[in-house]
Order: structure tokens, then sequence, then C-alpha cells
């Protein structure tokens, strides 16, 4: 698998520059709540996009984007959440109120296993933007109604709900937070749609969420995934039109059988054990080739190859050269500690790397030349 410096570099705290010509690029790294919306308590259904963590203690989280539950196992969010990383990227969601977890409103993290976009996406006009991630285990919350046959019957004029962890831009509304607000279509068509604000706005981090309309029975469906919109958040919103989706990409995705079960390596014996693909690691790891020719080893991008042994709750347990690290996203035996294959360099030689362990896989490439290819991406 080929090796993403982004995450690299926002390890190293290596942010992104670059902006964008519309209000929801970049795409949720900094994302707070909908613009003039009110807190979403019951809408659990609509989650936000992480990076996977690696570290048990002191690891800031930063949402990338929302996302809609559409099975107790997948999500549908837009294709662009996934450029940081790419669809190959670690990820994780979060179904809760607020990020982080320990603001007391609670909440769970649950690792992304696959991610796949639509094959007719263009990230120049947000066609298609659409992507669906499967969960490494299934959710007990109600999936949302998607479209059915007979489409979504939008029209301009029509009032729907968007919901997202996006951008309040009132900078006294403490950040994190899932919020919903009323939009209203001002146009349809064949795959997407517009709408401006009744009175809410959607906005940065607010892609890849849910808008809601309300059918002929009454019940919420989800008719759009937010996917773009004016720089200010003001004016305008795109959407991409879930019932367009329906028949060709979401059913598709949603009646694939389960994946077959794998035989995989142990967590302690992946320095010595090698790896031929990815099904073979656990915890959803990678299998990396160091280079051509050379045995693969099971890692997250984000680390060196290495051994996770006994649980812990800190750095502090696991020795000088070891790190307390996220195996799994939650559970007690979710965080090991973890000893690189190799020894880290001296510590004048880390550059701007944090702890043991969180090194770069390409010798010679410090942060600043990461941070070189984050801008160009």
């Amino acid at each position: 698998m080929r090796i993403r410096g982004l995450l690299v570099g926002l390890l190293c705290a290596c942010t992104p520059s670059s902006q964008a010509p519309d209000g929801l690029l970049p795409r949720g790294l900094h994302a707070d709540a909908v613009v003039g919306g009110l807190e979403a308590p019951e809408d659990e259904a609509v989650v936000a996009l992480v990076a996977r963590r690696v570290r048990c203690a002191g690891e800031s989280l930063t949402p990338l984007c929302s996302g809609a539950l559409i099975a107790p196992d997948v999500v549908l969010t837009a294709a662009h959440c996934l450029e940081v990383f790419g669809p190959e990227g670690a990820y994780e969601v979060f179904l809760g109120e607020r990020l982080p977890v320990d603001s007391g409103a609670g909440g769970r993290f649950v690792r992304v296993a696959r991610a796949v976009r639509h094959p007719d996406y263009e990230p120049s006009t947000h066609a298609q933007d659409v992507a669906l991630l499967r969960l490494a285990s299934p959710v007990d919350v109600p999936a949302l109604r998607l479209p059915g046959s007979g489409g979504d019957g939008l029209a301009p004029g029509r009032d729907v709900r968007v919901v997202g962890f996006g951008s309040t831009k009132d900078a006294a509304l403490p950040s994190g937070g899932r919020r919903q607000g009323g939009l209203r279509v001002t146009d349809v068509g064949p795959e997407s749609f517009h709408a401006g604000p009744a009175p809410a706005m959607s906005c940065v981090g607010d892609s890849g969420g849910p808008v809601l309309a309300r059918d002929a029975e009454g019940h919420e469906v989800l008719v759009g995934i937010t996917v773009s919109g004016d720089f200010a958040c003001q004016e305008d919103a795109v959407q991409v039109r879930v019932a367009a989706l329906r028949e060709s990409f979401l059913q598709p995705f949603l009646a694939e059988p389960p994946a077959p079960a794998q035989v995989e390596l142990p967590p302690g014996l992946l320095c010595t054990a090698p790896c031929t693909r990815d099904a073979e690691c656990p915890s959803g790891l990678a299998c990396v080739s160091p280079a051509e020719g050379e045995p693969g080893r099971c890692l997250l991008h984000a680390l060196q190859s290495g051994d996770y042994g006994a649980s812990c709750t800190g750095d502090a347990q696991c020795g000088s050269d070891g790190l307390c690290a996220r195996l799994e996203p939650e559970g007690a035996e979710a965080c090991r500690c973890f000893t690189p294959c190799e020894p880290p360099p001296p510590d004048e030689a880390r550059g701007c790397m944090s702890a043991p362990g969180l090194g770069l896989l390409v010798g010679g490439m410090g942060c600043s030349a990461w941070r070189r290819r984050l801008r160009r991406a």
C-alpha cells in the first residue's frame, strides 16, 4: 500500500494551509457546528469522521467531516472527505453529541474497515461527491431512512433540515458539537440540489452530513449529502441527491456479503511475523513492505513497525522506548504498549516527532518535506 505523508503531517502538527474557492473547504479541518442552528441531541445517526487515533493520552481530535449512518455498519459521507488520507487511510467515526468525549456528553468511536468513493466522483465539480464507509463492527443506532424507488419529491421551495459537526461562525459557541438547522431548496437537478438559509446554513465540517426532508407519511428521509457551498456560509449549499445514488451505488454496497474471517497475526509478534496482505494484520493495520522485495510488516502509517504488548493507560508504563498506543478505538485492551521493531533514532534526529515510534517510514524525510507534500495535495 502507498504511504500517505499527510497522516504523519497531522501527528507532527503540520496543518494544511491551502485555501479553497467554496465555503466547505478545507473540509472540516476545524469543525464546530451548523451556522445559525441548534443542538441536535436526538440525531444519533449523524456521525463525525476523524483520523484514526494513535495515542492513548494527549491526542487532540480534529473532525474531518460529518456522515450519515444508513445501515448498522455503513456510513454515507462526501468523497472529498477522504482526500487527506485517501480511501485506504485510517479512519474512525464518532457517535455522540460532542467532541471531545471528555466534555461530559459521552459518545463512542468505531473503526472504519473500508472506504469506497463513487467511481464517477469529480473533485473539481463535486459531481458524485459521495463515499461509503464500512464500519469494523455494527452499532446499535437506528439508521436514517433512504428515499424509496419513487424518488425524493424535491422541488424549489421545499424546507429541509441539515445536521452536522460543521462551523457555527460564532466564536461564542463551543466547538465540536452536533447541530441542526433549516434550509430551503432553491434549485433541483438530476443528481444534486441547491439550498439557501431558512434560517440556518451548512458550513465547514458539515460536508458529508445529511440533509433530511419529510415524506408523505411524515417520516424524515435522507434526501441529500452536503458537499459544497459559498465561502461565507451565508447564501448557498450544494447537496448530492441520495435518490440518484440508490440503485447504482448504495444498494450494491449494502448488499455485499460480510467479509470472510481471516487468520490474523498476534499483535505481540508483528516484528517477527511478516505479512503478505492487510487481511493478515490485526485491528485493521496495514501490511506495508519497507522496500521492494522485503517482507511486509503490519503497522499504522503513523507509526513505525512494532509489537503491541501489555495493556496500558500512559507512556510511563511502557518503558523508555515504548509508547502507549491505541490498537482499537475502545475497550479494556484498546491501549497497548507499543515497541518499535527498530530502535528509535537519537533524540536530536527526531525533528518534530513527538514520541518513540511516531517516526517517518521513509528515511531522510522530515516534517518540512511532508508539509510540502501536504500543501500540494
